[in-house]
């Protein structure tokens, strides 16, 4: 949510323009408003703001890094020792406070984003496979790419590097990392951070596919926390398992022959199904026991 916000914020700055006269109407003297970059850098300036969504990634990534750290150096290490249902309560304590907080600065209505010209529209998909008429945004694909190569980064991160590595380790026993010399409390604040940095590029680049607004954030909160308990506890491989498995069972129960069958089945279906692995494998798709 907040890396949405950026990308809101970003968008604003530069489109603060001027008034200047519309040469375009001659029965009467009007005015319109052009942005300052489009006055000084003409074509050049227009570019940067059409392009803002993905040049707000530059500002997310420190201002994510910074926030993740404060936060986690704040309040979320204090409950590293607590109870899962007390780390899941601040969570959604802070999800709220967050929220009330951007409802205050920028309003309870969803603010529209805009993809890149070169890439609003759709790609004729269907050619590639001699069925035409498959059609598919240019910017969903472009989502896809980017989620597909965090999640591989991700991976490699905590399985190919020694950080990565020891940060594992001192999820399963952090007494006896710290008991090595290793100071884990410092490694688990960085990682933190690095998360929340990837929460707000995926904040940002998400932007023109759903207008962000104020309630963002719980929406997804809900969901990260169906798709963490399916997948597994501890499992990255589930987490994504599970992620792809409720996301295109929703796509499916949201087709309107679906929905015309079993009305709101849309709304319920992610929960019906988590009930269902639950009951059957309580550990989640790939959680260990």
């Amino acid at each position: 949510m907040l890396g949405a916000f950026v990308a809101v914020s970003v968008e604003k700055v530069l489109t603060i323009g001027n008034k200047v006269r519309d040469e375009s109407v001659t029965f009467f003297e009007a005015y319109k408003e052009v942005p300052y970059l489009e006055i000084w850098f003409g074509d050049t300036g227009a570019a940067i703001i059409d392009w803002s969504v993905p040049l707000s990634i530059l500002v997310a990534i420190p201002f994510m890094l910074a926030v993740g750290i404060a936060m986690e150096r704040g309040l979320i290490k204090h409950f590293y020792k607590r109870e899962h249902a007390d780390q899941i309560l601040v969570t959604f304590g802070l999800a709220i406070v967050i929220g009330e907080i951007i409802k205050a600065n920028f309003g309870a209505n969803a603010i529209p984003q805009g993809a890149p010209d070169i890439v609003a529209g759709s790609a004729n998909v269907g050619s590639l496979i001699g069925l035409d008429g498959i059609v598919y945004p240019w910017w969903r694909m472009i989502y896809l790419a980017f989620s597909l190569t965090i999640i591989g980064g991700v991976f490699a991160f905590l399985h190919m590097t020694t950080f990565g590595m020891v940060v594992r380790a001192g999820m399963h026993d952090r007494e006896m990392v710290g008991l090595l010399g290793i100071n884990i409390e410092k490694r688990f604040t960085i990682v933190f951070g690095l998360a929340a940095v990837v929460a707000g590029i995926a904040g940002v680049m998400y932007t023109p596919i759903l207008p962000p607004d104020y309630n963002m954030g719980m929406e997804f909160l809900v969901l990260s926390f169906v798709v963490v308990v399916v997948g597994g506890m501890g499992s990255l491989g589930g987490a994504v398992a599970a992620g792809f498995l409720l996301g295109i069972l929703q796509s499916f129960a949201s087709l309107t022959a679906i929905k015309a069958l079993l009305p709101g089945i849309d709304q319920v279906i992610l929960y019906l199904v988590a009930v269902a692995i639950l009951l059957f494998r309580p550990r989640g798709l790939l959680g260990k026991d």
